[in-house]
């Protein structure tokens, strides 16, 4: 059975908001008290939160579809819907998240970084949020916003100091087993080691974490073995170690070439050149395998490496290998440059940005691209007349209609709001009208003096009764 997980893929999905509610205040003796619906909760956020004790991937492997709770409803009485609750996936420390086309998105390192890989909808507003001078008593409300539907990838890359690398069954998890308390499994055979393995080992003052990366072979990295599963465990390291079998029963294999073959494969996978390396030959209580590192060894000091002869059985020079390496990494730390607090960047919207955009397309449709229109859009109850005019005039004092305008939409031109596979299309029917008929004086808009049917009636009712009183007045008896 799978214990060991370091790439998985995820699909997440957010809580969708809440919808708001449409009530009426209705008390004795005040039948119509005014609206009190309430706003709908906001639904879950997804977030990815690295926790020290998850060492592996492998829950997400088992049950990747993830899903936040939705907010409730909004109810009458001004009662707001409860929000949904967030859901918080704990995951390694050096976790990379990505997206389906290879995008890094996110690198999680350090215990408590959080990133929110998909965020819950905004809920609806009730119809007690929606009054107005104007609108008193809207008998509508808005819909929930739906949360978000991300698809990722999550590759873990192990945060490890020292990363010991080499041909399978060259002793490096017989090495991490005696450098620290890790107990990796062990035999005398090629691959072995189906994971990483993570020690702590402390000499000296300095404590620092060493991996053991399971056997590269040529051709790793284009995949060939076990190598490009686990080269990325590589890349957060700051000292590399190359593990050598000075008693290998291959012919055709030596420390030297073995050296040469790894570091072909390290080159090939790239972003590795500036790290630090350490030679160590190993197996040396083999009589061959101490000849063998003492003929070699010459070779590989005037390559640049400090090579170390250990023996991981007889625990023949341990303690030297495992002070220099902690006063490489030692050396690392202090070169890394201190982290700042993070900084808050505000970047204020510009002042001629609109927020969307309008463009016209090859059959002739207007397409409306905007974070304020779309979720406008998503939020409206096309059932209701009352809710798509309020819409209509959302858009309008958004400036949608003067920019169709610019672009030569005229009445009756197909319009569409939103991306191509989630989009709403509409016949356009312009509520604004630009040209003379506009002009007036400065504070009037003719649109307005159209006379409401109450207000004519009552006014009809006031010339009836005129004209009748001014019938009495001119009546003159016999």
């Amino acid at each position: 059975m799978t214990t060991f997980v370091d790439r998985v893929e995820l699909h997440v999905a957010a809580g969708s908001g809440g919808h708001g509610c449409a009530s009426v205040h209705r008390e004795k003796f005040k039948p119509l008290g005014g609206p009190d619906g309430g706003n709908g909760g906001r639904g879950g956020d997804v977030t990815l939160v690295v926790d020290q004790s998850v060492t592996t991937l492998l829950d997400y492997h088992h049950s990747p579809h993830r899903k936040a709770t939705n907010g409730k409803p909004g109810e009458g009485g001004n009662r707001s819907g409860k929000d949904g609750q967030d859901l918080v996936l704990p995951v390694p420390d050096g976790t990379v998240v990505l997206d389906k086309a290879g995008n890094v998105l996110a690198d999680l390192v350090g215990h408590g970084t959080s990133y929110v890989a998909a965020e819950g909808g905004r809920g609806g507003l009730g119809n007690a949020a929606l009054a107005s001078a104007r609108r008193k008593a809207p008998g509508f409300a808005l819909l929930g916003v739906p949360g978000d539907l991300q698809d990722i990838v999550l590759e873990l890359k192990t945060v490890a100091d020292v990363a010991l690398v080499g041909y399978p069954s060259a002793g490096k998890s017989s090495l991490i087993s005696v450098l620290s308390a890790a107990k990796p499994k062990i035999a005398d055979y090629p691959f072995t080691t189906l994971v990483p393995n993570l020690g702590v080992v402390t000499a000296g003052e300095t404590v620092y974490t060493i991996a053991d990366v399971p056997g590269l072979i040529p051709g790793a990295s284009q995949g060939k073995g076990l190598g490009l599963e686990f080269l990325r465990h590589v890349e957060r390291c700051s000292v590399l170690v190359h593990v050598l079998d000075t008693a290998t029963l291959e012919s055709e294999r030596d420390p030297v070439s073995d050296l040469d073959i790894i570091e072909e494969e390290l080159k090939q996978y790239g972003g590795l050149d500036n790290r630090p390396r350490m030679v160590v030959l190993n197996k040396i209580d083999v009589p061959d395998g101490k000849d063998l590192a003492e003929m070699v060894r010459p070779d590989l000091e005037a390559r640049g490496y400090r090579v170390f002869e250990v023996s991981a059985v007889a625990h023949t020079g341990l303690k030297e290998l495992s002070f220099a390496l902690a006063d490489t990494v030692a050396k690392s730390r202090a070169a890394k440059p201190k982290e700042e607090a993070t900084r808050i960047v505000i970047r204020p919207k510009a002042v001629d940005d609109a927020g969307f955009t309008v463009t016209q397309e090859e059959d002739g449709l207007f397409r409306v691209r905007g974070e304020k229109p779309e979720r406008w859009v998503r939020q409206t109850d096309f059932n209701n007349d009352e809710a798509v005019g309020y819409l209509a005039d959302r858009l309008n004092r958004l400036g949608v209609e003067a920019e169709l305008m610019k672009a030569g939409a005229r009445a009756g031109d197909g319009v569409a709001i939103g991306p191509e596979e989630n989009a709403v299309v509409f016949d356009w029917e312009p509520t604004v009208m630009a040209g003379a008929e506009m002009l007036g004086r400065r504070g009037e808009d003719h649109r307005f003096d159209a006379p409401r049917p109450a207000t004519q009636r009552r006014r009809d009712k006031q010339a009836e009764r005129d004209e009748s009183e001014k019938a009495y007045d001119d009546f003159e008896p016999f």
